[in-house]
């Protein structure tokens, strides 16, 4: 058994030992959840350390029969994206439960069915990062809407039944048209190679290149909408605003991702010829949706909405990233995925803590909480800064190496990507201003700070944030060996430097 195999059974053991607790005891109930989640973030810390960040390739690998008629294993590996991903993902789950104590409560169903949920949740999160067969990778991709719907149905607020089935929606169309594609690639094995689902064996087959190009949109799509990258984009901002901080935090900084991973993991290493076909149409809506995000995030009078306007516009980066295939685009890309997570867990958590206090998420509600809650009002600042990527914290990198990998080959699309970073200066300080500075504003007075478990939550997010902007060294150590990997498979180098006469 694989630490992989461990890091997803903890989850299920703790949701097994919460569903067997008494119903009435509540913090009981929280505790064992928190415990639970701590313990999964220690085991995937020793696994990080254990990881060779010298080989590209996969690592902890493990694969059992599961259904061997039709040749689907359960086989997992995860190699240096993934493992980043994964550390993200165990991390922020433990802050998550401490950061929302209390924002089970009140829901249509219990605090601990609440919890259930998100330990489930966590194992799909952690499984779907490490999946190297298509067809377990399709399942858990599809399984996991389901405790997202609960969550935002059942415990958000708002026209939270309209947000969660809208993102149900959405998800499952994706789905069937990943589900089409899945199929096609196991006719397609099962003619050269008499059958597989494992994607090093899938990533040699020999597909003729209109074939390629349907099998390829079938996944992107998929993708695309969960990332989401625009147009695909429109289910984000209601299930954001409808969700609870510590959904939305997972959400957008942890289920988004898997769009992003899986362009690298699967329609890159798959469908090489494909992915430069393309590439110029997949530019050109990265850059869309990064002037989109920012122009609609100026506009947004509701901090969740902005939060999921922002994100759509880091979206854009990512993508722009991995489809420029050079090495600082790709592990730039890889990169900035790990940083959207916790600087948006950071925006989230502390929106989540000022709209609980003031009783309304609308940005006019708030003015002068730099006056009544400094604490709270400098965790919000600094999460701003680092979505606006500002020089010392860890987005900065990430944006950084995205840029300077496109301008290579897509000079335009990088100086529009370029414009996007003004914007954000933009829809960041003018949030800051009406929610920090100023006069306070009535209703605020009484407004409380930070207490002691809000502050321990905040913490440990604001200093990877810090820690990663002045020494990146160790995620990218992690990621360029991949990264290497999968430029290699497609098939793709970077531009040779020009000498100047």
């Amino acid at each position: 058994m694989s630490f992989i195999t461990v890091l997803g059974l903890l989850p299920l053991v703790g949701a097994l030992a919460v569903a067997f607790l008494p119903k009435s005891n509540e913090k009981l109930t929280k505790q064992v959840a928190l415990a639970t989640s701590v313990a999964v973030a220690l085991v995937s810390i020793l696994m990080a350390l254990k990881f060779n960040t010298s080989q590209g390739g996969f690592q902890f690998v493990e694969s059992h029969k599961w259904i061997a008629n039709f040749h689907i294993n359960y086989a997992v590996g995860i190699d240096g994206i993934a493992l980043t991903l994964i550390l993200m993902t165990t991390i922020l789950v433990p802050i998550v439960f401490l950061a929302g104590w209390n924002e089970s409560e009140g829901g249509r169903w219990s605090v601990k069915t609440f919890y259930i949920l998100l330990l489930i949740l966590e194992t799909m999160m952690i499984g779907v990062f490490a999946a190297t067969d298509i067809f377990l990778f399709y399942v858990i991709f599809e399984a996991m809407l389901i405790p997202v719907y609960f969550l935002i149905g059942g415990y958000g607020r708002g026209a939270r039944a309209a947000a969660a089935m809208k993102f149900l929606l959405y998800s499952l169309f994706g789905g069937l048209l990943m589900l089409a594609a899945v199929i096609g690639l196991y006719v397609i094995s099962t003619n050269q190679i008499g059958g597989s689902f494992d994607l090093t064996q899938l990533s040699h087959l020999t597909i003729d290149k209109p074939t390629q190009n349907w099998l390829f949109l079938g996944f992107f799509i998929a993708f695309a909408i969960k990332a989401p990258l625009w147009p695909f984009h429109t289910w984000l901002p209601d299930a954001a605003k409808a969700g609870t901080a510590g959904t939305s935090t997972l959400l957008l900084g942890v289920l988004d991702k898997i769009g992003t991973y899986g362009m690298i993991r699967f329609c890159m290493t798959l469908f090489p010829d494909a992915t430069k076909t393309f590439t110029p149409v997949i530019i050109t809506l990265a850059v869309i949706s990064i002037l989109y995000g920012a122009f609609l995030a100026i506009g947004q009078k509701d901090i969740n909405s902005l939060i999921a306007f922002t994100s759509i516009s880091h979206f854009g980066f990512i993508t722009l990233g991995i489809f420029a295939m050079t090495s600082q685009g790709i592990s730039g890309a890889a990169f900035y995925m790990v940083n959207h997570g916790f600087s948006t867990a950071a925006l989230f958590l502390v929106s989540g803590w000022m709209i609980k206090r003031r009783g309304s998420s609308q940005i006019a509600d708030f003015g002068g909480l730099q006056r009544v809650s400094p604490v709270m009002a400098w965790s919000f600042f600094l999460a701003g800064m680092s979505a606006l990527a500002l020089p010392g914290l860890s987005s900065f990198v990430s944006e950084f190496l995205v840029l300077v990998g496109s301008f290579g080959k897509y000079p335009v699309a990088a100086i529009l990507g370029t414009t996007g970073i003004v914007l954000a200066a933009l829809y960041v300080l003018i949030v800051v201003q009406r929610t920090l500075h100023g006069e306070t504003t009535p209703g605020n007075e009484s407004l409380t700070d930070l207490n002691l478990r809000e502050k321990i939550a905040i913490a440990p997010v604001i200093a990877i944030l810090v820690v990663l902007g002045f020494f990146p060294e160790p995620v990218l150590h992690a990621i360029n060996p991949t990264t290497a990997v999968i430029m290699q498979n497609v098939g793709v180098s970077d531009p040779v430097a020009k000498a100047g006469k």
